[in-house]
């Protein structure tokens, strides 16, 4: 029984992922690169309609306690809060071997600058509505998972600038999202629904970021469109993560 509950919280994550490939191939083209399609939010919907209902759901609280029980063990993993940057370092990784992405420093920068702002000030925002107890009860900030949020807004981010190139660079991106997600669960840090809602929050967040990105660019930095230099930067100071964006603008 353990074990099956262990597989299935890992076909569910893995399923998602692949959900999101697919339906990002079918509804993504260069063509319609920043238009708005329904399809491409049902799984972030999903995601955090489940995570929003989690909160007043006996059953779901039953879930997460029993996936608690069967995945969270005494050794942890240390590497989830360094996780989290990895697919997002991605893109500037592969840009800086010569394979390049869709879009050039500055603008890939300003998106991925505005999907954390939106993940960040949400996560924030409902952690501290919510004050939802953590496994390990150390503090009453667990709902959402912000690592979660941020490993999947990256992964979008991986997605949404490679999946012209090959739609395994985007995969490779949500399978380590997925795996920071487990892994705060498994670390004890985490119930399922927090990982969920997180989930949501960070493909949503990049998804509007980049439907956002043209009014961004040609209304508000209009006039300083091919000046100045863009330089963003992850931290974690101990209890929070985010990305510094610093834009110099002549």
């Amino acid at each position: 029984m353990r074990i099956s509950r262990r597989i299935s919280t890992l076909i569910l994550l893995m399923a998602l992922l692949q959900l999101n490939a697919q339906n990002s191939i079918k509804t993504d083209t260069l063509k319609t690169e920043n238009k708005f399609k329904i399809k491409q939010f049902i799984i972030p919907t999903v995601l955090i309609a489940y995570g929003t209902i989690s909160l007043n759901s006996s059953m779901l609280h039953k879930v997460d306690e029993e996936i608690k029980e069967d995945v969270q063990k005494n050794n942890k993993y240390r590497f989830d809060t360094y996780m989290l940057f990895v697919p997002a370092a991605s893109v500037y990784a592969l840009n800086a071997m010569g394979i390049k992405g869709k879009h050039n420093l500055r603008d890939r920068s300003i998106i991925l600058g505005t999907s954390y702002l939106i993940m960040l000030s949400t996560t924030m925002g409902l952690k501290s509505i919510t004050k939802i107890e953590r496994p390990d009860g150390n503090d009453t900030n667990s709902f959402p998972s912000g690592h979660t949020a941020g490993a999947f807004a990256g992964a979008e981010f991986l997605w949404q600038e490679y999946k012209d190139k090959s739609i395994w660079y985007g995969v490779s991106g949500y399978f380590v999202a997925s795996a920071t997600g487990f892994s705060r669960i498994h670390n004890n840090r985490h119930w399922f629904s927090d990982v969920a809602m997180g989930a949501g929050i960070g493909i949503l967040s990049t998804k509007l970021a980049y439907l956002a990105f043209p009014y961004i660019n040609n209304k508000l930095l209009k006039s300083n469109k091919n000046e100045g230099s863009t330089m963003i930067a992850p931290f974690y100071n101990g209890k929070e993560v985010g990305v510094g964006m610093i834009m110099n603008l002549k």
